[in-house]
C-alpha cells in the first residue's frame, strides 16, 4: 500500500445528527463512522430518508435548524470541523471541500448569468478581478465540456446536463481536496448521467481530488466507487469495495438493493423490490431497524428472532475490508 493510500483525508467518528422538532427529536444519522483517503471515491447508497444527504450536510457543517450535530466528530486532515468558528468554516468550504447539489436549478440564481455567479463565488474566497474570474470560469467550463462563451448565459438557457456541469465546474474552481456529490445526476437521462460521471472520473484522475458520491442508485456506485457504504435508517449497515458488494452482498437490505436493478447481460430475470417502507425515524424499530422488512426475520427461529427484534447489530468485519451489521451474518457466516 502506498504512503498516500495510508493517509486519512476525512474521518467521520460516531457522527449523529438530530432534528429537534417541537414535540419530538428525530435522529436522522445515528453513529456513523467512515473514513476517506486522498483521491478515493466513496459511494453512499440507500433509499430516500436513509440519512445520506443529512450526512453530507454534516460533513460541510451546513446543517440548518432544526437539524444539529448531536454527537461525534467530523475530522478533515485531523481538524475538527465542528469546532471551527463560522468565519473559519466560510474560508474552509469550497477551498478544501465543495458540494454538488442534486438539482442545479435550485443552486443557480435564475436572474444572474452563470459567469457572474462564478465571479461572486471566487471573490468570496480570493482577491480577484472580474475579468480574471470570468477567464477562470471559461477555462473551467471547457474542462467540464461546455463552450466558454456560455459564461454569458442564464441558467434557463442551458440544458439540464449543462447546468449540472456548471455546478461541477464551480465545485472545482478552488481545486478542493474533496468533492461531495449529492445525487448529482438524478434528474438527468441515463446517457447524460454516464457522460457526466465519466467526465468526473477523468477530472478526478487528472486533478487528484477525493469524491463522496451519494445516490440511491447502487448500480452507478458499483461502477464508479472504490468502496461503498450502504445506509439504512440513519446507520451504515454494510461497507465494502464495489466489486465485493456486486459479487457478494451480505446484508439482506443490500441484497434487496442489488436485486432492484436489472442486469445488463445474461438471462432475463424478474426484478424484486424490497417490501414495506423505511421506518419512522421518530420511533425506529427496536433491535435491527430492518427487521420489519427482513425476509430472514422469522419467529420460528426463536433465538435469532429475539436478537433481531431486541438487540441492535453493530458493524463487524467478516472479511478484510468488508463490514456488515447483521445478526444473521453473525450466526450463519
Amino acid at each position: 500500500m502506498s504512503a498516500v493510500a495510508t493517509r486519512t483525508l476525512l474521518e467521520l467518528d460516531d457522527v449523529s445528527v438530530e432534528y429537534a422538532l417541537r414535540d419530538r427529536v428525530v435522529r436522522a444519522v445515528d453513529g456513523v463512522s467512515l473514513s476517506l483517503a486522498p483521491g478515493e471515491t466513496l459511494g453512499i447508497a440507500g433509499e430516500s430518508g436513509s440519512g445520506k444527504s443529512t450526512l453530507a450536510n454534516a460533513i460541510l457543517q451546513i446543517l440548518k435548524p432544526p437539524a444539529q450535530l448531536a454527537g461525534g466528530r467530523v475530522l478533515f486532515e485531523g481538524r475538527d470541523l465542528a469546532a471551527m468558528k463560522p468565519d473559519e468554516l466560510r474560508r474552509f468550504r469550497w477551498r478544501h471541500v465543495s458540494l454538488v447539489f442534486q438539482s442545479a436549478m435550485d443552486v443557480l440564481n435564475p436572474v444572474m448569468r452563470v459567469g457572474d455567479q462564478f465571479v461572486d463565488m471566487l471573490k468570496a474566497h480570493e482577491k480577484v478581478k472580474k475579468a480574471d474570474a470570468l477567464q477562470r470560469a471559461g477555462d473551467l467550463f471547457e474542462l467540464v465540456g461546455i463552450d466558454r462563451n456560455r459564461v454569458r448565459a442564464y441558467p434557463h438557457q442551458l440544458s439540464g446536463g449543462m447546468r449540472q456541469r456548471v455546478v461541477i465546474a464551480m465545485a472545482l474552481a478552488l481545486r478542493p481536496e474533496l468533492i461531495v456529490l449529492d445525487e448529482p445526476t438524478t434528474a438527468l437521462d441515463v446517457v447524460v448521467q454516464r457522460e457526466i460521471l465519466q467526465e468526473l472520473q477523468q477530472l478526478k484522475d487528472e486533478l487528484g481530488f477525493a469524491v463522496i458520491f451519494i445516490t440511491h442508485d447502487l448500480s452507478l456506485l458499483v461502477e464508479f466507487s472504490e468502496r461503498i457504504a450502504i445506509m439504512y435508517a440513519g446507520e451504515v449497515i454494510e461497507l465494502a469495495s464495489g466489486e465485493t458488494l456486486f459479487r457478494d452482498p451480505r446484508h439482506p437490505y443490500t441484497v434487496g438493493l442489488m436485486r432492484s436493478f436489472p442486469p445488463l447481460t445474461g438471462p432475463l430475470e424478474r426484478i424484486a423490490g424490497i417490501p414495506g417502507s423505511p421506518p419512522d425515524m421518530a420511533a425506529p424499530p427496536s433491535g435491527c431497524r430492518f427487521n420489519p422488512r427482513c425476509p430472514h426475520c422469522d419467529p420460528t427461529d426463536a433465538r435469532l428472532y429475539a436478537r433481531q427484534t431486541d438487540e441492535r447489530p453493530r458493524l463487524r468485519e467478516i472479511a478484510p475490508g468488508h463490514l456488515v451489521a447483521c445478526h444473521l451474518v453473525e450466526e450463519r457466516p
